[in-house]
């Protein structure tokens, strides 16, 4: 090993395969750690039953995006080995035998634990029809026929009638069917368990205090033989499918982006079949048909013993009446107490930078900014990008509100914001009739970047407020997500905000930046010198440590370059929520470098750099992950915080995250997460920490304007 680490050092290469961890084996790892929240028994039931929830949301858009991606490599025949070296079949097959285990222990935990731990707690889920009692079978039978029935389309297959098309994600029964007169040939049908419906159907209850629920595909299937009157019910058994939901597009020969994502959002529902969801003991007979008319191979069929979809827990996580089994210990977001109500918030910027830190922090100042910005007659322009927004953005209103007051309203709309594209379609239409200039974000990047541009004119001159964030323009995900953002009014910022927007409209590049780095084109390259600069204060002696907190480490120079700082003797905490493909305690490579994830009641969707650099600490914040994408094939934009009491702040909550001995979870040499070790240390949850001290934030800051008010009303009497 001494050799081989010398050769590194010498040569300042650390790419050896060896020391990289396959980036969907690190994905299926995160999502452990999130069903680990689902099985800890510290945590209120129906935070477990969300987080269980969230394994099976976060597992389709794996499959549907991940999974389908090794298949297209496997089916094209590219055998191109990854940053660990495993070619896309060997990829492949530890996939599908880590996602095999990881969905048993999913329904085990349903199973086993959550089930019986909701009994006690006053919920009954009737998870099989037969298991219903005579008054239930009364009310079930009538909803069925009141309010399901009429929405139901049997389909059944024969030589007139081929097999139907299967949505992709769709809840189906499957049924062998034979006529009650003349062939004993069976048949098969089939009938979607419609979405339209909500699938918790509450029962009345015969005792009191208790809950009882039944799933709507335990309705269809119950009453599947009213469907097909001139058939006899062989069996039913409720099947799923995930299709490839990616999409290629190729931008340089598309004239019109927008209607050729449209065409090709029609085609997700019907893209290849890669997953088959069945329940368990399903007629081998009835499997046979689906497994062959999907052309779905063995290896890809989970037999479930559950209910299909976990998704629908986070429905039941929202029934009424269930508060004392949830988290109450958070508060809601709070005021920012530098911007009070009814101010001026121009002002309030010209004071100082101020820093939002959600969700402990409310969304509202930024969508506020937005909205008094549309009604301010000195502000000539606003320009914003927009990412991923909420259903019914008061962000688009305030927008399309400027435009129609005369602004010059310029947005940046990414179509192509996987599973948002839709929905960007409609925003982008709804703007451009308010009058606003839309772009449709650039030739082959995708806008990830987080900004908003307002130009004002005043007194002195014109003057650019500038709003920067880690997260999505989003006021529903603002609730849910950690980000921190930025307002400033800070000339050098104002200056390379106006040329971001310049280069995403004209692609017209400016030869230098004050404070902002941009990719694809210089931030990858910032990264590296700024680990490199660490690198060298340490081999020369002096303060060298790196902090940094993302969502996804998995570029390959990024690693490699963080390898040679480690092994310069730069101390290294990493704070990654998902993906990290470097690997701890590698002997002359990793020593110096741990790495953390914190799993908690809020996702951590935040980005934050600090670099010692010899006591002269830099601190930076931005949209980007150290991946290529968001490094090589995105517009990302990374921002300084300078004033010195923002950057105590930042400090503060890195500080915060890497002492959190409840919800962080550490990796190991080995390649496995374990929860931090407690032992010695104080009990510490960062996230619940941060939101209390957000509440007492907002408490004073109320408490000092009141005693402003009060006391002038005193010396005047």
């Amino acid at each position: 090993m001494g050799k081989e680490n010398n050769a590194n050092q010498e040569t300042g290469k650390f790419t050896d395969s060896r020391y990289y961890t396959n980036r969907e084996l690190s994905w299926i790892l995160f999502n452990k750690r999130v069903l680990s929240e689902a099985r800890d028994k510290q945590i209120p039931l129906m935070e477990r039953v969300k987080f269980l929830s969230i394994t099976a949301s976060n597992l389709d858009e794996f499959f549907m995006v991940r999974v389908a991606a090794l298949k297209d490599m496997m089916n094209a025949g590219y055998t191109k080995p990854d940053i660990a070296g495993l070619k896309p079949a060997e990829q492949w097959e530890l996939v599908n035998k880590a996602t095999h285990e990881l969905v048993n222990l999913q329904y085990s935990t349903y199973k086993r634990s959550l089930v019986p731990l909701l009994l006690a707690g006053g919920l009954r889920i009737i998870e099989h029809h037969e298991d219903l009692t005579a008054k239930e079978i009364e009310y079930v039978d009538r909803y069925f026929m009141e309010n399901v029935y009429p929405v139901l389309t049997p389909m059944a297959v024969d030589s007139s009638r081929p097999f139907p098309l299967i949505r992709n994600k769709s809840l189906n029964i499957g049924a062998l069917v034979k006529k009650k007169e003349g062939e004993e040939e069976l048949e098969f049908a089939t009938v979607q368990v419609p979405s339209v419906l909500p699938r918790i159907v509450p029962i009345p209850s015969e005792k009191k205090g208790e809950k009882v629920i039944i799933l709507l595909e335990e309705l269809v299937e119950r009453n599947i033989d009213k469907l097909f009157l001139n058939y006899n019910i062989v069996c039913a058994y409720p099947f799923r499918i995930m299709r490839n939901a990616d999409f290629t597009i190729e931008e340089d020969e598309t004239e019109d982006l927008l209607k050729e994502i449209e065409r090709k959002l029609k085609r997700r529902q019907w893209g290849q079949a890669i997953r088959l969801e069945v329940e368990s003991g399903i007629d081998k007979r009835l499997l046979n048909i689906i497994r062959d008319e999907l052309l779905i191979k063995d290896e890809d069929i989970y037999q479930i013993d559950g209910p299909l979809d976990l998704t629908y827990l986070m429905k039941m996580y929202g029934l009424e009446g269930f508060e004392e089994l949830k988290e109450s210990g958070y508060a809601s977001p709070q005021p920012v107490p530098e911007l009070p109500e009814d101010c001026d918030i121009f002002e309030e910027i010209r004071k100082h930078d101020i820093l939002l830190h959600h969700p402990y922090q409310t969304f509202a100042p930024v969508v506020e900014f937005i909205r008094r910005a549309a009604k301010d007659p000195d502000v000539l322009a606003i320009k914003q990008t927009l990412y991923r927004v909420s259903g019914n953005s008061p962000i688009i209103a305030a927008l399309a509100l400027a435009a129609e007051n005369g602004k010059q309203v310029s947005v940046l709309v990414e179509l192509k914001a996987r599973f948002d594209e839709e929905n960007n379609i409609v925003w982008a239409k709804m703007l451009e009739k308010a009058g606003c200039h839309v772009i449709y974000g650039l030739v082959g990047l995708k806008t990830h970047s987080k900004i908003t541009l307002v130009v004002r004119k005043e007194e002195d001159g014109i003057r650019r407020y500038v709003h920067l964030g880690t997260g999505n323009y989003n006021d529903a995900t603002a609730t849910l997500y950690t980000d921190v953002g930025m307002f400033t009014c800070s000339r050098p910022i104002g200056e390379d905000a106006t040329a971001v927007f310049n280069m995403l409209s004209g692609y017209s590049e400016p030869r230098s930046w004050n404070k902002l780095a941009l990719a694809p084109l210089w931030l990858k390259d910032k990264f590296l010198y700024l680990i490199g600069r660490e690198a060298e204060h340490a081999r020369a002696g002096r303060p060298a440590h790196i902090i940094a907190k993302m969502n996804a480490l998995c570029d390959r120079d990024v690693i490699a370059a963080l390898y040679e700082a480690s092994a310069a003797g730069v101390k290294i905490e990493l704070i990654i929520r998902g993906i990290c493909c470097l690997k701890v305690g590698i002997p002359g490579v990793s020593e110096h470098i741990s790495v953390r994830s914190i799993v908690g009641n809020f996702l951590e969707h935040s980005r934050i750099f600090y670099f010692e650099n010899d006591g002269v600490p830099e601190i930076y914040c931005g949209s980007a992950d150290w991946m290529p994408r968001n490094l090589e094939r995105r517009v990302e934009i990374l921002f300084p915080v300078e004033q010195p009491d923002l950057k105590e702040r930042v400090m503060h909550i890195l500080e915060g995250e890497l002492k959190d001995t409840v919800k962080a979870h550490a990796l190991k040499s080995s390649g496995a997460y374990e929860k931090v070790d407690k032992r010695g240390k104080p009990v510490y949850n960062s996230q619940l920490e941060f939101s209390l001290e957000a509440k007492d934030a907002a408490r004073l800051s109320q408490a000092a304007v009141n005693d402003r008010v009060f006391i002038p009303e005193i010396h005047h009497q």
